[in-house]
């Protein structure tokens, strides 16, 4: 029987966002901003394993929060999971304590908590490819004009053969423990490059605009405007 495991990644530190306590764990529409990606995987379904991996030095902040969330919040379930000293780390803690009969029919989904306004819709786009495919990474065009420096100053890019990368980034569970049980570098900066490395073929699927990285307080101010668009504030 098919398996599925939400990986959520609030470990780091936050601190280009402003305030007084990690992006991640600072109020967005009356719910701390890790809160919706968790809703968001809930929403879609139900019976997803939801594994939110922490700085250890949050777990005391992450109690309170979570002691402060309205009663029906509470009703899904989560595992805490304690990161590490970086995010390719911290993933691999997320995973590596995930034991399944048959790992290739079990699929793991990495997310940043810092992308609050991931849809269930776009979740259910990942779950499909990454079935279908193995390995699926959601992605958008690029809009901006690019320029590549050279030591001769720059040279335009055509953007039409780039992509800008998301998440949740989609695997099938035995090709993601296997690929993290190698060597992890520091270019490695996602998922699909670490499977990569290890001779797995990444597919593409469809991301979205909304589907936004908040980090720093103007991205606060756009999620929150975005999110009040969509009725999803539960408290003004």
């Amino acid at each position: 029987m098919e398996k599925k495991y939400a990986v959520i990644l609030a470990g780091g530190s936050g601190t280009r966002a402003g305030g007084d306590i990690p992006k991640q764990f600072q109020m967005l529409c009356g719910l701390p901003m890790v809160w919706w990606s968790v809703k968001a995987f809930y929403q879609e379904d139900p019976d997803v394993n939801i594994r939110l991996v922490l700085h250890p030095g949050f777990f005391d902040l992450w109690d309170i929060l979570y002691s402060e969330l309205p009663e029906e919040e509470k009703s899904i379930s989560v595992e805490l999971i304690c990161g590490g000293r970086n995010r390719l780390e911290s993933v691999k803690n997320g995973i590596m304590g995930i034991e399944a009969e048959n790992m290739s029919e079990t699929f793991i989904a990495v997310h940043d908590a810092a992308r609050p306004l991931v849809r269930a819709s776009l979740i259910s786009r990942g779950w499909r490819k990454g079935r279908e495919e193995g390995a699926a990474i959601p992605v958008i065009p690029m809009t901006d004009s690019l320029r590549e420096l050279t030591s001769d100053g720059s040279v335009a890019l055509d953007r039409s053969r780039y992509v800008r990368v998301q998440t949740p980034q989609v695997f099938r569970g035995d090709w993601l423990k296997d690929a993290y049980s190698g060597l992890l570098r520091p270019e490695m900066t996602d998922d699909a490059s670490v499977v990569e490395e290890a001779g797995v073929k990444v597919a593409l699927y469809e991301g979205s605009e909304t589907n936004i990285k908040v980090t720093n307080p103007l991205d606060f101010k756009i999620a929150e405007l975005l999110m009040k668009e969509n009725g999803k504030e539960i408290s003004e």
